[in-house]
This record gives C-alpha cells, structure tokens and sequence, in this order.
C-alpha cells in the first residue's frame, strides 16, 4: 500500500484508475469469447447462444463453417493485473448487425484489444477503424489458430494498415499467460501514450 506521503507527491498518481474497462474487438470468429474466458478470474458472464437459420446467409461464415454459436451482446470478465490495476473486459459481438452496440459498449474505456485472424484479416478492418477514429488506444493481437498461415507481425501491421507505434502481437487465446500478456502490452501502452501528458 503506498503511503500518504508518495499519494501526495507531485506526479505520484496513478497513470490509469484502479479499475479500467478494456474491450476486446474484432471480427466475426476471432476468439473474443475463448479470450475473455481464458483470462478472467471470475466465471465470464456470456452471451453466447447457438446459431439459427436467421443467422444464415447474413453472418460470414468463410473460415469458420464449424462455428455454431455467437456472441449476441457481450461478454464480461475480470482480471487483477497488480495490486494497483483491475481490468474489467468487454467482449464485443464480431458480426456486422451488432456494430450498432459498439459505441454504448466503448463509453469509457481506457483502451482495446483487436483480435485478428489471419484467415479472415479483412473481418477486424471494422474495429481498428472504430479505435482509431474515435482515439481510444489498441493493439492488434493476432490469434494463432491451427492450419493458419503463419504472417509475421509487420505483415499484419502492413495489411491493416495501422501505424508503427500501434503493438500488433502474436497470441494464444485459449492459454491463459498468453491472453494476460496482450493486456499486460495494452496497458503499457495506454500509459507510454499519456507519459508526454503527465509530465508536460
């Protein structure tokens, strides 16, 4: 616990409020939900439910034919990063007819992680465009999923289109370290972006 002296010490507040609202975005079958799954420490309140045949012939199923259930609002989870940072995670549903919830789930959010699949690049174009314009911070976490092919991170930046100081890392969304290490690099770069501003 920090003393009352170093609380009130010039510069001595924290970058980031205790808890923070992280989203987690990106296409249709990325792995939103197997991500906040993996890393929360709370059972994650989900909204997934199986597809029916209204989903049929709207949602893109290229590259993910074996899908059979989607996120139809959002999902929820929580994790301790330290004793000073509580994330509070919010999944967003990846099809094209949920997009109108984006900007009521994005309110207040310190930042975002966009979840890319490299068969299916084109389906995050949405959410890096959705951060981008709106300033929210991100970073590109490309889900390695089996049979893919295996780009390497200044590819991914290229193809998106997405400037140099915005991290694009690979990841793991089933393994729980490697899910924590993309928001444990969200983090940093949220606070390496406000360091100008705090010691202007």
């Amino acid at each position: 616990m920090a003393s009352a002296d170093s609380e009130n010490r010039p510069g001595a507040q924290e970058a980031i409020p205790q808890a923070v609202k992280i989203i987690v975005a990106g296409g249709f079958g990325a792995g939103k939900t197997t991500l906040v799954g993996a890393v929360s420490e709370i059972t994650p309140l989900s909204t997934e439910e199986v597809m029916t045949e209204a989903g049929y012939g709207v949602d893109d199923l290229s590259g993910v034919e074996s899908k059979s259930t989607t996120t139809v609002a959002l999902d929820f989870g929580r994790i301790t990063i330290n004793q000073d940072i509580v994330l509070y995670l919010f999944g967003t549903p990846g099809q094209d007819r949920f997009w109108f919830m984006w900007d009521e789930l994005a309110e207040g959010a310190l930042g975002a992680v966009v979840l890319a699949d490299t068969r299916r690049l084109d389906t995050c174009f949405h959410a890096v465009d959705f951060f981008e314009r709106r300033q929210v911070p991100f970073v590109v976490a490309v889900n390695r999923f089996d049979g893919a092919t295996p780009y390497k991170t200044e590819e991914v930046r290229e193809a998106l289109d997405i400037s140099a100081h915005v991290p694009v890392l690979m990841a793991d969304a089933r393994e729980r370290a490697s899910a924590k290490e993309v928001l444990v690099r969200l983090v940093t770069h949220v606070i390496d972006g406000r360091r100008p501003a705090l010691s202007g």
